[in-house]
């Protein structure tokens, strides 16, 4: 995937998310994500920092959350849901649907896998069936499981990823087998449960261990 089709996918898939969170209702704004601690609207909160955390914004951040990446990702996301109606935050993910910019430390793809993957931690808790685009996938995933900041090496050892739906896998021809759509592969290797309702093979269940750990 080269720039402009970066560009073009992550342009895509935020207008793709604006358009659905923007019919939600105040229950739904505050239903738990699947991301822990977090309600839908932290989670679109989330996405709107993406293209507007500055550096110094970051280091602030940082200094705030005693260098705890983690905690300072929290907190920042806790503090924009606090300080945005719901309609302020879809406007917010439109004005910025096509930006380029991301995250102090953050590579060109992370925004992708974010948006791929957030998109889902949204729509799920709610019910709602929200396809993700397999061409975009294909390289999130890729960029994903070679990336330490995602869990993936250490979660994902010893196991080969088959796509079902994509030529795509990942992994030598003696690991234990895990098959099933990029886009729950995608899940599980970001370190989500949910994903794993769709997955078979003989590392399935190696897996499913793995993430209840």
């Amino acid at each position: 995937m080269d720039r402009d089709d970066l560009r073009t996918a992550l342009e895509s898939e935020r207008l793709r998310l604006a358009d659905v969170v923007e019919t939600l209702g105040p229950e739904e704004w505050r239903t738990p994500s699947l991301c822990t601690g977090w309600t839908v609207q932290d989670v679109v909160a989330h996405i709107t920092l993406t293209s507007r955390l500055t550096k110094l914004g970051a280091i602030r951040a940082m200094l705030a959350a005693r260098g705890r990446i983690n905690r300072m990702i929290d907190e920042s996301a806790r503090a924009r849901a606090a300080q945005f109606s719901p309609a302020e935050l879809v406007a917010q993910l439109r004005e910025t649907a096509g930006s380029e910019r991301r995250p102090l430390g953050a590579k060109p793809m992370d925004p992708l896998v974010d948006i791929l993957v957030h998109g889902q931690d949204i729509n799920r808790p709610l019910h709602r069936t929200y396809p993700m685009t397999v061409e975009y996938v294909v390289p999130a995933l890729g960029f994903v499981v070679g990336t330490k900041f995602y869990g993936a090496p250490k979660r994902l050892a010893g196991l080969r990823l088959v796509a079902t739906d994509a030529d795509w896998s990942t992994g030598s021809a003696s690991d234990r087998e895990v098959r099933g759509p990029v886009g729950e592969l995608l899940l599980v290797a970001t370190g989500r449960p949910a994903g794993l309702p769709a997955l078979s093979g003989d590392g399935a269940e190696e897996l499913a261990a793995r993430l209840s750990d």
